[in-house]
C-alpha cells in the first residue's frame, strides 16, 4: 500500500518513468561543473549556508503541500481503502523527495560550485535541507488542527466562500479575489515590500543614480503575480474568447502588475530617503518607468509564452523563465546607471 500510494504521487512530479527527475539530476552536476570551471568565486559562512538550505526548502515543501493540483490525486486516494499513518508518511515522503531532489539540490549545486566546502558542511546543509523538509510536513496539518491524512487536502476556493454574483464581468474584480483566494501570493507581495526596506542598507554604500535601477530591477521579481494565466489555464482560455482580448484583459493585468512593482519601489525609495536621502523627483519617474516596463514585459510573456507541462505549482514560482524580464531589467538599469 505505502508504495503504491508513494508512485501515484511520485510519478505525477517525476514523471510516468521518472524521466523528469533524470533529466533534472543530469542538469544539475552539469550546472555545478560549469560554474566551478568558470572560476567564479564568492565567501560564504557556513551559518548562511545552512539557513539556504533549511529556509529555500521549507519555502519550497511548503508551497508544495499547497499546490491545489495535489487535490486530484488525494481525492483519488481516500476513495480506496487507506491507512491514514501510510498514506501521509508516502505522500509527504513523495514532496520530500521533489523538493530535496528539483529544488533545494539546484540550489545546493551552485552554492557548491562558486565557494569551498569542507565534507562536514555539505553533510550539514543536507541534513538542514531535510529537517526543513520534515519541520514543515508536521507543522502543515496543524493550521487546520488536523493531524489526519485529510488535514493534507486543500480544499478548493469554491468551496470555502460564497462569492457574490454580478451582471458584468471585470478583470480588476477577478485579480483581487484570486489574490484572497491565495494568501500566499499576498505574503510574497509583503516579502517583496521587506526586500525593499532592506535594499538601502545593502546597496546604501553607493552612488543612488547608479543603485537605484538596479534596486527597482530587483524588485521585479515578484513571480506569483506574473504568471496568472499559466497556472490557471482555464482563465487563459476564458480571456482569449474575450472581444478584445488584449484590450479587455492584457490591459488591466499589466496595471495590475504595474500597481504592484510601483509599490514595492516607491517603499524602497521612501527607505533609502529615511537611511540615506538624496532622492529627487526624477528618481520617482524612474521607478515608474521601470514598474510599467517589467509589468508589459510579464504580460507579454505570459500571454504568448505560457509556461507548460508543469506538474505542481511549485514549478511554476522556480520555471527559469521567472528571471527573463528581472535579467532585462538589469540590463536597463546598467545603461541607465551609465546614462
Amino acid at each position: 500500500m505505502m508504495k503504491m500510494s508513494f508512485e501515484v504521487t511520485a510519478k505525477k512530479l517525476f514523471g510516468v518513468r521518472y524521466e523528469r527527475l533524470t533529466r533534472t539530476l543530469f542538469l544539475e552536476p552539469v550546472v555545478f561543473w560549469g560554474l566551478h570551471i568558470a572560476r567564479f568565486q564568492a565567501e560564504i559562512d557556513p551559518f548562511i549556508l545552512y539557513l539556504m538550505a533549511g529556509a529555500f526548502s521549507a519555502g519550497a515543501m511548503w508551497q508544495a503541500l499547497s499546490a491545489s493540483d495535489n487535490r486530484t490525486n488525494l481525492e483519488n486516494m481516500f476513495m480506496l481503502p487507506f491507512d491514514g499513518r501510510t498514506l501521509v508518511f508516502s505522500y509527504v515522503a513523495a514532496l520530500g523527495a521533489y523538493t530535496l531532489l528539483t529544488k533545494t539540490a539546484g540550489l545546493l549545486a551552485v552554492v557548491w560550485a562558486v565557494s569551498h566546502w569542507s565534507w562536514a558542511e555539505i553533510l550539514g546543509s543536507i541534513l538542514c535541507a531535510l529537517a526543513a523538509i520534515v519541520i514543515v510536513s508536521c507543522l502543515y496539518p496543524l493550521r487546520l488542527g488536523r493531524t489526519d491524512a485529510y488535514a493534507f487536502y486543500v480544499r478548493p476556493a469554491s468551496r470555502r466562500r460564497t462569492v457574490k454574483s454580478h451582471r458584468r464581468y471585470s478583470v480588476w474584480r477577478y485579480l483581487f479575489r484570486y489574490l484572497m483566494a491565495h494568501k500566499n501570493y499576498l505574503v510574497n507581495t509583503v516579502a517583496m515590500w521587506g526586500v525593499a526596506c532592506v535594499l538601502p542598507v545593502l546597496l546604501g554604500q553607493m552612488e543612488a543614480r547608479f543603485v537605484l535601477p538596479i534596486g527597482f530591477a530587483i524588485l521585479s521579481l515578484n513571480t506569483p503575480i506574473c504568471i496568472l494565466l499559466s497556472c490557471d489555464p482555464a482563465l487563459e482560455r476564458a480571456g482569449r474568447f474575450l472581444p478584445g482580448q488584449g484590450k479587455v484583459f492584457c490591459v488591466p493585468y499589466c496595471l495590475f502588475i504595474f500597481g504592484c512593482n510601483l509599490a514595492a519601489d516607491l517603499i524602497f525609495l521612501c527607505s533609502w530617503q529615511i537611511q540615506i536621502g538624496g532622492i529627487i523627483p526624477l528618481h520617482a519617474l524612474t521607478a515608474a518607468v521601470f514598474a510599467l516596463l517589467s509589468a508589459t514585459g510579464s504580460v507579454l510573456l505570459e500571454w504568448h509564452c505560457p509556461i507548460r507541462g508543469w506538474k505542481i505549482e511549485s514549478d511554476l514560482w522556480h520555471h527559469p523563465r521567472k528571471y527573463v524580464v528581472p535579467a532585462v531589467m538589469l540590463l536597463l538599469a546598467g545603461l541607465v546607471s551609465m546614462l
